[in-house]
């Protein structure tokens, strides 16, 4: 396990506003930079846990953070800070591996869900992922840091995604539940705490089962 120095923490680890606030110049998705003053807002009411600041569990929750930023919002691959842009890969339950580019194509829904029951990627593009779910979670789907098992370079993540169906959801009617995925991810990071790898494990299955 490596130590990791909080005293002088790179940008992608730090809080989401900070890393908005500090990212110019970008070629954002939409033109315009995302505003997660509601995201925020919900995440404080509802999130399970309270990490301390620059714990372990809180660095890697702002570096998925950051890593979901740029997958949503920045066009440009060579804009991400996030991650080691020549090595990055990204795989869900030992399936495909992916590069910067697809997820720019494609967007995170469509290649993390797959092919389910409720849900065809092989359907969906990534404006059409992005309205299915912001229209059916209105409020957002929220990802958090349950634990963290293991330290860099290799760590080790139990991780938990929410949201509250209140929308439209092709033609499920809304029932206002939580649906509330659990997960494990290992994230190989390099020794600045850039993203090389995200291998995600989780029942892709259950999604409004």
């Amino acid at each position: 396990m490596n130590p990791i120095n909080t005293e002088n923490l790179p940008l992608w680890v730090q809080n989401r506003d900070t890393v908005l606030k500090n990212n110019k110049n970008v070629q954002w998705r939409y033109n315009k930079q995302p505003d997660y003053t509601r995201s925020n807002e919900n995440f404080a009411k509802e999130s399970r846990q309270n990490h301390p600041q620059n714990s372990l569990e809180a660095l890697v929750q702002n570096l998925v953070r950051t890593f979901d930023i740029e997958a949503n919002f920045k066009t440009n691959p060579q804009q991400w800070i996030s991650v080691v842009q020549d090595k990055f890969r990204m795989s869900t339950n030992g399936g495909t591996n992916y590069k910067l580019e697809d997820l720019v194509q494609s967007g995170t829904y469509k290649l993390l869900i797959g092919n389910t029951e409720h849900y065809k990627a092989s359907e969906e593009d990534f404006e059409t992922s992005t309205n299915l779910f912001h229209s059916a979670f209105p409020e957002g789907f929220l990802w958090e840091v349950l634990e963290v098992y293991s330290a860099p370079p290799t760590i080790t993540v139990k991780w938990r995604h929410w949201g509250h169906f209140r929308g439209a959801y092709k033609d499920y009617v809304p029932t206002g539940e939580t649906i509330e995925i659990i997960g494990m991810s290992i994230v190989k990071v390099s020794d600045d705490l850039k993203i090389i790898s995200l291998e995600h494990y989780y029942d892709n299955t259950n999604f409004l089962d």
